[in-house]
């Protein structure tokens, strides 16, 4: 039984994958914060290089990967596409399942697919210096890595609770030479606010992506970077998901369903919009987005425009969210605590043509563990929810007596992740339920937008 499907680095894709021609109707504005109107290219120059301003905005369903990307993409592109035959033993289920491991980058995690282009871009249209946040230190450390590559400086604001959680993950940015504050700082007007108000606040993505706006829009030689949500980062992702279509075909396969986690939508997009184009074109496929129950934006949010940060400095779209104002809970899947979602995947959750499901933190631990111990991997905090939803998946082939085919995203492994493991294994942990009242004055607060 062959158990990896690998593809030779001249099989790297030459494009990614843009939905936006094939998205379910037009697209909404998406909203300038201090005018309320639609947005120019000129208006995000001082945050974006143009190359990526295009990309953006692109109709074409093609874009080209440039050769100085592909040729760091060899590092560890292709990745793997393995059959997880012992966990469906474990289970007993009649389906198959089968997992794209991006843990195999120098980072550990997807990021760097979009990280490594980011850093091209910028490099190209003379910028000096990027200024990003992080969750749980994936982003951070992939866009380290990437500035690194092309002879940038890095600035990266890491979400207070991760900064103490994951200390490695901030080593990690240190050695490829990125400087690293901990968010809310005192680096920022937007990170003394928050600190004047709460000073012992542990910080969310809407809080450190507000100083990380804030720092690139006031030094002119720096631009911003943002790791998911936006539409040329879930562009880039999607090498994940075209490479895994290639080696599907080397099993004679193709999924009944697919899967991956959500927090603000890139490595879910990178494996699901690739499928999404076959949906389109008559293919039965599923597509599933798995959330925190702590953080459920896609399940218990509603479909709105708000901000992108809580400090209301990055630009108004059009979303699923729980408004600007929430402060998740400091569970460990640092990665998926941001209170909105990718505008493209929010229009194609509201089109009915994604699902959405939101799981406990111990029941993916629960998951994270049974895969270890079955498949030798040891996942992320974050990519334990797509675990979770692919075993539950299959026990429900099972329970059905039914053939199923499934496949998902592990996003990333969680090598600098164990402390949330020791915490898991001492009785530390616990599920966070959705926090209706505090959502519920976060919504009040959603911007009036008129154009």
């Amino acid at each position: 039984m062959q158990t990896k499907y690998l593809l030779g680095e001249n099989q790297i894709p030459t494009h990614w994958y843009n939905i936006i021609p094939d998205m379910p109707g037009a697209l909404a504005p998406v909203i300038h914060p201090g005018t309320n109107q639609p947005v120019t290219p000129n208006d995000l120059l001082p945050l974006f290089p143009m190359g990526l301003i295009e990309q953006e905005v692109s109709q074409e369903r093609w874009i080209k990967i440039p050769d100085e990307v592909r040729e760091i993409y060899r590092i560890w592109r292709p990745s793997p596409l393995f059959r997880a035959h012992r966990l469906e033993k474990a289970l007993g289920t009649p389906a198959k399942i089968y997992y794209k491991y991006e843990g195999v980058s120098p980072a550990g995690s997807h990021k760097p697919n979009t990280a490594i282009p980011q850093a091209y871009y910028n490099k190209i249209a003379g910028t000096k210096r990027i200024a990003t946040e992080t969750g749980a230190g994936q982003w951070g450390s992939s866009m380290a890595l990437a500035a690194k590559m092309f002879g940038l400086e890095c600035t990266v604001y890491m979400v207070k609770v991760s900064f103490t959680q994951k200390p490695y993950r901030k080593s990690m940015m240190q050695l490829w030479g990125a400087e690293v504050i901990a968010s809310p700082s005192d680096r920022t007007n937007a990170g003394r606010a928050i600190l004047a108000k709460d000073p012992a606040n542990q910080g969310s993505l809407g809080i450190a992506i507000s100083e990380a706006v804030e720092d690139a829009a006031t030094h002119e030689d720096t631009r911003y970077a943002l790791g998911s949500v936006l539409n040329h980062v879930c562009t880039h992702q999607t090498v994940i998901g075209l490479e895994a279509k290639e080696q599907l075909k080397l099993a004679g396969d193709y999924p009944d369903v697919v899967i991956g986690c959500h927090g603000g939508g890139s490595n879910f997009a990178g494996i699901a919009f690739p499928f999404l184009a076959d949906k389109a074109a008559g293919k039965a496929v599923r597509v599933l987005a798995v959330e925190p129950t702590s953080c459920p934006t896609l399940t218990k949010g509603v479909y709105a425009f708000d901000y992108g940060d809580t400090g209301k400095m990055a630009p108004i779209v059009r979303m699923y969210t729980l408004g600007h104002d929430f402060m998740p809970p400091g569970i460990h899947a640092g990665g998926l605590r941001y209170h909105g979602a990718s505008p493209l995947v929010s229009q194609l959750v509201h089109a009915g043509l994604v699902e959405a499901r939101a799981v406990g933190q111990l029941a993916c631990f629960e998951a994270a563990v049974q895969f270890a111990r079955t498949e030798a991997i040891i996942p992320a905090p974050e990519s334990s929810h797509a675990i979770r939803g692919a075993i539950d998946e299959a026990l429900r082939a099972k329970e059905e007596g039914k053939e199923r085919t499934i496949l998902f995203n592990l996003s990333g492994h969680g090598h600098v992740d164990m402390a949330a493991y020791d915490a898991y294994f001492s009785g530390q942990l616990e599920d966070f339920e959705y926090p209706a009242e505090k959502v519920k004055e976060s919504l009040a607060h959603l911007p009036k937008v008129s154009f």
